[in-house]
């Protein structure tokens, strides 16, 4: 698959009061089609919540910006922009951040995490240095990272909470 300019299309998940920001890489195809966070069907993002939080996680776009907020988590993703293959994190090149730091700038974020790997070495390599919150790496919840159950991925994300 040729790769393909993208630009990020939808606005963070945050407001004033999250303590807490998940970063993705940037958005799959399918996120980018319904136009929200973990779209595709196999990610496990909103079942980790769900399980992390107890309690159901809505299946529409409002309800689910509602419910991260009502647990104080933000979401957004590093880049802004960037040319892509599909979905595949490991195509990424000519990357642009997204401007965590203003956002950071507005709030009370106190701890960032990264949603898998890639998108840890895309925040060291474009945000580290602009930004003095510790940041943590966490299990991709992507199904391409196959090798970690449910059960796993919801222990390690407890670091959130």
């Amino acid at each position: 698959m040729d790769a393909m300019h993208a630009v990020h299309p939808f606005p963070p998940v945050w407001d004033a009061h999250c303590r807490v920001l998940v970063l993705g890489s940037f958005p799959s195809v399918r996120s980018r089609e319904i136009g929200f966070y973990y779209g595709h069907p196999q990610n496990r993002f909103w079942r980790v919540m769900e399980r992390l939080f107890d309690q159901s996680v809505p299946p529409d776009t409002e309800g689910r910006r509602a419910f991260m907020l009502s647990h104080g988590v933000a979401l957004w993703d590093v880049l802004a922009a960037c040319d892509i293959s599909g979905s595949s994190d490991a195509s990424i090149r000519h990357a642009v951040p997204n401007d965590v730091p203003a956002l950071l700038a507005r709030g009370c974020v106190e701890r960032v995490f990264c949603n898998g790997q890639r998108a840890y070495a895309l925040y060291l390599r474009h945000l580290d240095a602009a930004l003095s919150l510790p940041v943590r790496a966490l299990p991709s919840t992507s199904p391409a990272n196959a090798a970690w159950s449910l059960e796993r991925l919801t222990d390690a994300w407890r670091a959130i909470l």
